[in-house]
Parts: C-alpha cells; structure tokens; sequence
C-alpha cells in the first residue's frame, strides 16, 4: 500500500464521531425495529419522539463522518471488508434521508408516505446487513493478526464499543425516564355508584342490545372527541361532511330529546338505554342514562354533543342483524395527548399529537379502518328495530327495517357485486377527495390511487334536522338531500345498475276526454325505482309521504283537490298517504313516537323496492259552459251553446320527515313550526271536456 494511503485506524477507531456514530446506528436500529416489531403502547409513543429527535439531531454529524470516511479509504484495494462497508454507508445514507422525508411528511404534510416508509424500514434491516459485518470482519480480522504477532488497533476497537454501549445505555436511561415520567389521562371506565341495572346486573345497557368487549363501562371521553379527527391535519373533508349530517345531531335533535323524556317520565329513566344505543351511544356506555331526567344535565354530557361520533362507528368490532344497536363497541385505542388536548387544548398538545398521529399511523388504520363497515349487515344493526315485552309490557312488534327490506329486494344479489348496489353506494356516494383515507383497493370497482372517499354526509331523508338546528353548512346539505331524495344527485359507480330519472316516480293515467256530468277517475301510479327498501322507510308513524292532486279548469279555478297542506300544516283530511298507525294495547294511536306502548298496528302502506301502488281518485265533472249571463236564453228558442274546455290535472309526490302533530306536541302550535316539504315527482296532463264528444 503506498504511503499516502496509510491510514492511523487507531485514531479512527478513537475518533468521538466514530462512537457517536455506532451508537446512532445501534439505538436507531433497535427503537426502529421496536416499532415495527412490538404492540402499540405508550413506550413505544414515546419512542416515536426519541427516535425522530435523534434522527433529526444527529443526521448532519453522522453524514458528515460517513463522508469522511469514505473519503479515507476509498483508495484502498477493493475487498469484501470494503465493500460491505460502501453498501453499509449508502444503506445507511438512504435510511437516514427516508427518515428525514418522513419527519418532514408527519409534521407538515397530511399523512406519511408509505413508499417512503417501506425504504425506510428495509434500509433499516439493510444497515444490519451490511454495517455489522463490515466492522465484526474488521474486529475478527484484527484479533487473528494480533494472535500472530501483528500489532493492531484491538484495543481502540475495544474502547470504541465500550463508548458506544455506554452511549447505548444512557439513551436507554434517558428513554425509560420518559416513560416513567409520562401520566396518561385517568379515564373512569366504570359505571356510576348509583347506576341502575333494572334488567339485570349482566345487562348493564339493556335494554339496548349494544354491548362493550369489555363488559363494562367507558369513560365519556374515549368514544368522543371527533372535532380531533377534522383539525388534526387529516381529515378535515370527512369532519366536515359529517358535521352536516343527522349522525352527527342524533342526540341533539330536539324532537329525539323531547321523546327521549317523555320515556323517561313514564318508563324510567333506564328504559331511554333502548334509544342510547343507536341515537346517543356515548351517553350508553359512560352509564350517563341512569337518573338524568333533565335535558340541560343531558346536553352537558361531553358525548351527548356529538351524537354518533367518529369513533362511535369506528370502534364497533362485530354487529349482528337482530337490530336494535345488536353490536360490540370496542375500546379504541387512544393516542397520547389526544384526550390532554381534547380536554385542555394547546398548541404544543396538538402539535405533539397531529406529529405522532402522522409519524406513527399503524395502530390507528388497523383499530379504526375496517371492511366490517363496508357490510350491509353493519347498517342493519341500528337501521332494524323492534320493541318486545321488555319495552311494551304485551309482546313483540316488529319496527323500521332497511336492512330485511333491502336483503330480500332486487338490488340485493349475493356474489354478484357488479348487480347489487348496498348501502353505502347509495347513501355515502363516492366523492372527490384527498383525504389519507382516499382510495380503496377491496372494493370490487375501485383503487387505492382513485382519489376519491366516500361521503359522510350520510345522505338520507332527513331534510329538516339541518335546517332545524341551522348547522353550519345547512343550505347545502338540505340541497344535496332534496336533490339525492328526487334522484337527480348523479352516483356514477351505480349509474349503470339503475335507471334514471326519479328515485319515486309517478304517472297519471285518465281518460282523454269526458263530458259535463260524467266520472271522471284519475289514477296516480307511484313506482319506487331507485330506493333500497320500503318507501318511504324511517319511523312512518311520524313521517309522511303522500300525493297532492289539484285539478283546475281553464282560468285556473281549482275544481278538485286532496294531499293539500293547509296553513295550519296538516295535510287535508282523506288524501292519499303512506305512513303507519300503530297503537298501544288499549287500541289508541301512538300519535307521540311514544312506541314503548306500541303493541301493533292498524294500518300501514308503504312501498317495497321496485314496486308500484295507485292512489285513485275520481270527480264529477264540471260543466266547461261559459255564457253571457246578460243574454237571456229565454223565451227565445235558440240553441244552447256547446260545452268544452279542458282540465289540467296535476300530481305531486310530496314528503316530510316529521308530521305536523307530533311537531306541535314537541313545539306548541304557537311556534308555527312546519317540517319542509320535498317535492319528489310531479305528473300533470290535460283532459278535454265536451258535449259533442263521440
């Protein structure tokens, strides 16, 4: 080897750069396998912060001496010693920019990319590889010649690993510390002292048949905190659309909490558990629906204020299709500093959490991102219900039921995705996003790179709730129902599978012509086209669909009339209407939603998909005949003028969430309450009236 080449390895060995290095490498290697290779826990959180801290610290020192080193011998004879250890230090290079792109990603960007973190982990084994065989070879090299006589630089090498391992251990110390300085947030997962357990102490939620896997209760605040999902950096669209939507309001809505204590007040305040499991799933599981009668102390409840949350439907684990909230909530994993800021808000508490929320995803997609919720069978078990002896005292009587309807319908085709359209296709239509959760590869029709996610607007026949509440954001989400509710809101993914046009749509069949005198029958034929289950579907003892015929003669007089909603609100009496009547045992109306005394029911119509129904109805005809009444027809003999003209005839499909007598017991007549009406088809045609008809 020439002179200039020669290279003191003693004093590489010494060099403070060098130890700093390895030990780098040793603690950056073990906390990164950690993480990949150990279950989510709080040490593991931590170990987030120390590995991206040192990561950050020490990228510029270890850059610098590997481009020293390699500076130092790379003139040397090509061995496999020395070219182990050119792969060492461009693994090494690429594992610390991968690490340094993804630090940028998690504390700027809206998720880490998973190209990046794939380098990164693999440059991670890669270091293994190649860095500790390159200097084991050199230490085993240098012990053979130093047993041959050979001077060698063993004991630099020696001191230089009793650095590092010191180095290694007061990282270790400085992490445990950490660790044991860390208090998480106390959460009370138990059921309050004086909790009542009236259907039995092994049915704490009864009678609801929603369920925890632990048993137990949950602490108000680990099913809550939704606003953290929509400021965290990630999904603001998703946050957004869901703020708008009847989920997220089905604990506030006023009509819900009036019901809910008028239950109260008869049943006791436990039998509002039945309600909890699907409208206020929160309150359920912290054990809040105990002795609060009161809808300020309701209202006060944390959970209460966001309804179905965020986390309420992402931590259910299994749903079965009984109904009635038939599911499992699990506990979700919380991250740290995501209920320190739920609760006292910082700067330095968001920032901690957004940053290990991003860097360090893994727990949060697996625990919360489930192809369970991809199932019709997981709408069922809230979107089918039913009250039994337990809640009505007689016996069992079916309620709303989507699910059965939709399952035994033509949309449904077991296998066979490209003919079945499920609920989510219809009611969370796919919109354009770049949100982290966009894209989707376990759909039949879609990609993980499709840029689209699915809208948690929940659109659904609930026009009134937004405009009721004026949410932020109303205006439109009234707009996309009414417009989602005609079928003219375009789903592309599902375009092909049904027809267009009209979700519900009508047609009016009567005759071309009649004379003065004659019946005149008018048939309006209602077609459910494009709606997954029964139309209309919901509770039908307060909500109305129903036909609006008015006929007018040629001035436009109305000679003909029913389905009108007068100022009071109420639809004139004897129109056509789909909705139910159930009564309680003793044969009165169940007019309140008071359905924990609903034992049956006397009447109902309703529309099964694909199916059509025909609200007849026939008039006299008037007579068309317009005469000066100045001219006097007799005594004169003259013949009487000829009787003619047309009627125009038109038909509308109207519909409300709420009826007008139940939003008079909720409001009082006085507030001049009305639900909004929806115009969901309309029909019209002429028909000629006349004497010389043949």
């Amino acid at each position: 080897m020439p002179s200039d080449l020669r290279v003191d390895r003693h004093q590489q060995w010494s060099l403070r750069l060098a130890a700093a290095t390895s030990a780098f490498l040793v603690v950056m290697a073990v906390s990164g396998l950690s993480l990949w290779l150990l279950p989510f826990s709080i040490p593991n959180q931590i170990l987030v912060f120390v590995h991206t801290l040192l990561g950050v610290l020490f990228f510029l020192p270890v850059s610098w001496y590997l481009l020293k080193h390699w500076l130092t011998y790379r003139g040397h004879l090509m061995t496999h010693i020395k070219l182990l250890g050119y792969v060492g230090v461009f693994v090494v290079a690429l594992c610390n920019v991968s690490g340094v792109v993804l630090t940028y990603e998690a504390l700027f960007g809206r998720a880490i990319s998973y190209g990046w973190d794939t380098v990164h982990i693999i440059t991670t084994f890669a270091v293994l590889a190649f860095v500790a065989p390159h200097i084991v070879l050199i230490v085993v090299r240098d012990l053979k010649a130093r047993a041959s006589g050979a001077p060698t630089p063993v004991d630099a090498a020696q001191a230089h690993g009793r650095r590092v391992a010191l180095s290694s251990l007061a990282a270790v110390l400085c992490f445990g510390l950490l660790v044991f300085a860390y208090q998480p947030t106390r959460l009370t997962n138990e059921l309050p002292a004086d909790y009542s357990y009236a259907y039995g102490p092994d049915r704490p939620f009864a009678p609801s048949l929603a369920i925890t896997e632990t048993g137990g209760a949950y602490d108000e605040r680990l099913l809550a905190g939704s606003e953290g999902c929509g400021n965290v950096g990630c999904h603001e669209q998703i946050y957004e659309e869901w703020q708008v939507s009847a989920h997220r309001w089905a604990a506030m809505d006023a009509a819900f909490q009036t019901i809910q204590l008028n239950m109260a007040s008869q049943n006791g305040p436990e039998s509002t558990r039945y309600c909890g499991g699907c409208h206020d799933p929160i309150s359920l599981f912290s054990g809040t629906k105990n002795l609060y009668t009161e809808p300020e102390k309701l209202t006060a409840l944390t959970g209460y204020r966001e309804g179905v949350s965020c986390l309420s439907c992402h931590a259910v684990r299994e749903v079965d299709v009984q109904g009635n909230a038939n599911y499992t909530m699990g506990r979700p994993t919380r991250y740290m500093f995501e209920l320190e800021h739920d609760t006292s808000p910082t700067p330095t508490l968001r920032f901690l959490r957004d940053f290990l929320l991003r860097a360090y995803p893994r727990e949060h997609v697996r625990s919360l991102g489930k192809t369970l919720f991809k199932a019709p069978e997981y709408c069922a078990a809230c979107h089918k219900q039913f009250v039994d002896q337990e809640i009505n005292r007689v016996g069992w009587v079916q309620l709303q039921n989507q699910y059965d309807n939709w399952r035994k319908s033509r949309w449904n085709h077991p296998d066979e995705p490209e003919k079945t359209i499920e609920c989510r296709e219809c009611h969370m239509p796919l919109v354009a996003s770049t949100d982290p959760a966009a894209g989707d590869e376990r759909d039949y029709n879609r990609s993980p790179d499709d840029g689209k996610h699915r809208s948690h607007r929940f659109l659904g026949a609930n026009q009134m709730m937004p405009a009721l509440l004026k949410i932020p954001g109303w205006e439109e989400q009234v707009s996309l129902t009414n417009r989602w509710m005609r079928g003219e809101l375009p789903i592309p993914e599902i375009a092909d599978k049904w027809q267009s046009g009209p979700a519900v749509g009508i047609e009016l069949v009567t005759p071309e012509s009649v004379r003065p005198g004659e019946r005149l029958p008018i048939q309006v034929v209602i077609t459910s086209n494009k709606v997954g289950h029964d139309f209309p579907t919901g509770p039908l003892d307060i909500i109305q669909s129903w036909v609006e015929l008015v006929v007018e003669d040629e001035e436009g007089g109305v000679v003909y009339s029913s389905g009108v909603v007068g100022d009071d609100g109420f639809i004139q009496p004897g129109s056509f209407i789909f909705k139910a009547e159930p009564v309680d045992q003793f044969g009165n109306l169940i007019d309140r939603h008071n359905l924990w005394e609903m034992v049956g029911v006397r009447h109902r119509r309703a529309l099964f998909p694909g199916f059509s129904d025909t609200a007849a109805f026939e008039l006299t005809c008037p007579d068309m005949l317009l005469v000066d009444k100045a001219f006097p027809s007799e005594p004169f003999d003259v013949a009487s003028p000829e009787s003619s003209g047309r009627l125009r005839i038109r038909a509308r499909l109207l519909y409300r969430k709420v009826d007008q007598y139940l939003l008079n017991f909720i409001y009082g007549s006085e507030s001049g309450l009305s639900s909004p009406i929806t115009e969901m088809a309309t029909a019209s045609r002429d028909v000629e009236v006349s004497d010389s008809l043949d």
